[in-house]
């Protein structure tokens, strides 16, 4: 498993999904731990109910059909599929529509969907997604990409209230892939995956919503910064290494 797990990182996003059938077929014994700890590139469905796009994931999976967050029907139509609770649709309806006016100011477009269930321990689960399609064909607007993708999973666990306050355990992962093709630098392409962990008492005065904006709000700004300085740092430096622009070759040029 953890070979499995250690290949899986290392393997580009676009292949995510044959390599994770193969490791399926090889180790049947270890299929729940590997669907459940393996991110896989986000897909989207639409909901001919609500006429809207959604993003399939484990999370809202019931047998072979997908939950949308908008109908609260499955696709396809599924008779005991799995439900939260009145209460809590309610709330996930709320969390739908902000998240969409938060991926709108963040991401420029895109595809977000929320899906909330019940937990063993009297609290709730919260899952966060948004998928967006960079490429030129896409959602991008400056069409800088050939292709590219960014799919992000925040999953929140929150505990029962005590005393005002509640534990929020967040695990995020973002995975990116982008590939340029330029005729003075040709074909480029980059792609990863990143995974961090928060965990926070906070009061509930303001609401659980409110809380969970704010953690995925500062955990995003993290991992950017992370992805930024990571991917794109070391591979620029790297690159220039390697392929030092012409005016710093000239310089490096000993006079005649």
């Amino acid at each position: 498993m953890e070979a499995a797990m250690g290949l899986m990182r290392r393997i580009h996003p676009k292949n995510t999904d044959t390599a994770l059938s193969a490791l399926l077929s090889l180790l049947p014994h270890h299929s729940s731990d590997l669907l459940s700890q393996v991110d896989q590139p986000l897909q989207v469905l639409c909901d001919v109910d609500s006429g809207k796009e959604f993003i399939l994931c484990e999370y809202n999976r019931d047998s072979e059909s997908y939950r949308s967050p908008w109908s609260n029907k499955y696709h396809p139509p599924l008779e005991d599929g799995s439900h939260p609770s009145v209460e809590l649709r309610k709330l996930e309806i709320e969390a739908n529509d902000v998240f969409s006016v938060y991926r709108d100011q963040y991401y420029e477009g895109g595809i977000s969907s929320v899906y909330m269930w019940e937990d063993d321990n009297e609290g709730f689960v919260a899952c966060f997604l948004i998928k967006k399609d960079g490429s030129k064909s896409g959602q991008g607007r400056r069409g800088y990409l050939q292709e590219g993708a960014w799919d992000a999973i925040h999953v929140i666990e929150v505990g029962p209230e005590e005393e005002g306050t509640a534990h929020y355990c967040l695990t995020s992962t973002v995975m990116l892939s982008l590939t340029t093709n330029d005729e003075s630098s040709g074909t480029f392409s980059l792609s990863g995956s990143i995974r961090r962990q928060m965990n926070m008492d906070l009061s509930v005065s303001e609401g659980h919503l409110c809380n969970m904006g704010k953690m995925i709000e500062e955990m995003e700004s993290k991992l950017r910064n992370s992805l930024d300085q990571v991917y794109f740092g070391k591979t620029k430096e790297m690159v220039c290494t390697l392929r030092p622009p012409a005016e710093v070759v000239q310089m490096r040029l000993p006079d005649s």
